[in-house]
Parts: C-alpha cells; structure tokens; sequence
C-alpha cells in the first residue's frame, strides 16, 4: 500500500477458523490488520481435520484457471513452508494414482497426457516399479500402470491452521472461540459495522470474511445473500496402526488412503462417500473403507478405527470457489471452496491482498462471488 493510502487499520472477523479463514487472518495479520478468528469450535477441527488434505492440480483440469490457480496454491504452500517452517504440517511426498477398472485407467492416461502438456509433472510408472521404488507394502499388479505426481503432497490442516491462527494472536490477532455468529449489523449505506455473537458480544467491524465452510450460506443470509452450496457430504476414517506402512497420499482401487503422522492414517472413498444417505451408523461407512484398505495394504490387518467422520463439503453450486468482495455490501468478502486444503494459502494471500489494497487479482477473475446474484 503507498504512504497516501493509508487509513486506520481495517477491523476483520474472520468467521469460521478452517485452513481458508486461517490463511486469510494469517496474512491481513501480517500486514498490520486488526483480525478476530470466530469459530464455534477449535480452530482446524472442522472439516479441515477431516478431509483427505492432498494438495494437488491433477484433479483439477475441467477449467484451465481453476488448474492454474491451484498450481498457484502448490507453489504458494512451498513458500508458506521457507516461510514458518515445515514442521509436522508440510509432506510433500507426492502422489500416487492407478485403478482396477480399464475404462477408468485410460482416462488418468489422458488425462496425465493433457497435463504432461501443460507442464506438471506426471510420471507413468508399472506397479512392480511402484513397490520396488516407492511403496513396498502395496498390492497391485506388475503391469499396471501407475501415475506418479511428485510434487504432490498432503498436509495436517489441523497443525497448520494451529500455526498460522498462533503466528497471528502473536502479532495481535484476537479469538473467540465456542461461539457462532448470531447476527451481522449494517449501515445506512448497507456496509459492515457490527457482529453480533451468540455468547451475546458484540464487535465492531468494518470488514467480514465469510470462510465458514458449510456453513457460509447461513453466514451470507444474514446479509440477505443468497450463496447456493452444494450438499455433497464425504466419510472419513482415521485408522491407528503401530507403524504406518505407507509414505505418501494415494488413491487406489475404490479407495484413498494417505498417512496423517506418526501412527494414524486417513481413509476416504467416492464410492462410499455414495452410501451416506443409505447407511444409519458411520461406524459401518468406516469398516468399509477399512476393509477396502486392507485389499491394498495387507499390513493394515492389524490397525483399527480410531474415528469415522461425515461432514459436508463446503462447495459452492456450480462447483467452483468464490472468493473475493461482495459489491453490494461494502465490508463482506467471501473465502468459500472446495479444495480449501490446496488452496489456502494461495486465497489467503490473494483475498488479504485484495482487502488491503481494494486490487482485485486477475487469477480469481474465474471465482467471483457476484456470479451468484446476491
């Protein structure tokens, strides 16, 4: 910002504390903005603790700026690593991906074809190579192939968001935490001027930054926006096993399973994501996916289920983000997406960079709120 503009310091909620609205607090806070974190819970323990964290473009190609930006969000999570340090959050390990089903595999060999041609880096490999270079423990055939993204990673969200919400209490940020948003106060002019919480506060404000996850569209109706989500709700098993067999992110047949530390693993599956509205108890969503780890790591015989997750998958309607200023109501800015995990950071900065300076940047051209009317 140059010396002219500068006024007093923007007064920022943050509301909901997932990787999103960390990322975001974390670099207004940087900057010298005075920001309150609320989240009805802990900071990370939504469903940033419970999602497969992978950060990655592969999965991404429908639209060239929504692979582009979440490039941008791997490279931006390289530099968040020199930044902080990369302690037990960053694992960038890579990735890997093969199927049991041919109509399927020659799909991912398309699609590694397209993305070989848009310079990300793809390795083909055949399962014997996969077991002799990368994963010992994994069954699969010798002759299948098996895409290889090296600099693919996953993260621990919950550790990350820890040190991203600490870095900015540090600095001054505020928190209330165990609290919801009960009511949002405006002005004559329709701009932000007040929250109101439901432990009966209320801040003073001038700036909103809706990142509340699958709950945003409640946090935008009480701005009267309507924000269409949406329900797409995703199961998530936590294993523990003495040793973790696996070193990197993957999905396999009818399964993905990545490590999540010292003696847990993460278990998720489109295929049983699908029985969630069948099925009464989550504990039988979790046997699934247990079951269907073991086929791909026999060593996993010996773990058990720790915990089982349904949340809902904060995904605007049309699939896409929309991050970035609602013109009508001068103050309010969204941060609201899938893939939160990949693109965290990378909207972080964006986003406060965009709230400090009044810039719109050309890479969230794609993602604004206001394709949605308001």
């Amino acid at each position: 910002m140059g010396i002219g503009s500068v006024k007093r310091p923007e007064r920022v909620a943050v509301i909901g504390v997932g990787i999103l609205g960390a990322s975001v607090g974390w670099n207004l806070s940087r900057h010298g903005a005075e920001v309150i974190f609320i989240d009805a819970g802990q900071p990370g323990e939504g469903v940033t603790n419970w999602s497969f964290s992978w950060v990655n473009a592969s999965n991404k190609t429908a639209r060239k700026s929504y692979f582009n930006l979440n490039v941008a969000g791997m490279a931006a999570y390289r530099e968040l690593a020199s930044t902080i340090g990369p302690d037990s959050w960053w694992h960038p390990s890579g990735h890997l991906r093969w199927t049991d089903d041919p109509a399927a595999e020659a799909k991912l060999l398309k699609t590694a074809e397209l993305l070989a041609d848009w310079d990300y880096e793809v390795e083909v490999c055949t399962g014997a190579e996969v077991r002799r270079r990368l994963e010992p423990a994994l069954t699969m055939p010798d002759e299948a192939p098996v895409l290889y993204y090296p600099d693919e990673a996953w993260v621990h969200g919950r550790h990350l968001v820890g040190r991203l919400v600490g870095q900015a209490v540090a600095v001054g940020a505020e928190h209330r935490f165990g609290t919801t948003v009960r009511d949002i106060g405006t002005d004559a002019d329709g701009s932000i001027r007040t929250v109101a919480l439901s432990d009966g506060s209320r801040l003073d404000v001038n700036i909103i930054v809706n990142a509340a996850g699958p709950h945003a569209s409640h946090v935008a109706g009480l701005i009267a926006r309507h924000l269409p989500m949406r329900r797409e709700p995703g199961a998530v098993t936590r294993i523990s096993c003495a040793q973790v067999p696996v070193r990197r992110a993957m999905h396999a047949p009818h399964i993905e399973i990545r490590p999540d530390g010292d003696a847990s693993m993460v278990l998720h599956s489109r295929e049983i994501d699908a029985l969630i509205d069948t099925v009464e108890d989550p504990a039988e969503l979790g046997r699934l996916l247990h079951e269907s780890a073991r086929h791909v790591v026999p060593e996993l015989g010996d773990s058990r289920i720790v915990q089982t997750r349904v949340s809902n998958r904060p995904i605007p309607a049309d699939g896409f983000p929309s991050v970035g200023a609602v013109p009508s109501v001068p103050g309010y800015y969204e941060a609201v997406s899938h893939s939160g995990i990949t693109l965290g950071p990378v909207i972080g900065r964006l986003l406060a960079s965009e709230i400090l300076s009044g810039k719109r940047d050309e890479m969230l051209a794609d993602f604004r709120p206001e394709r949605f009317h308001p």
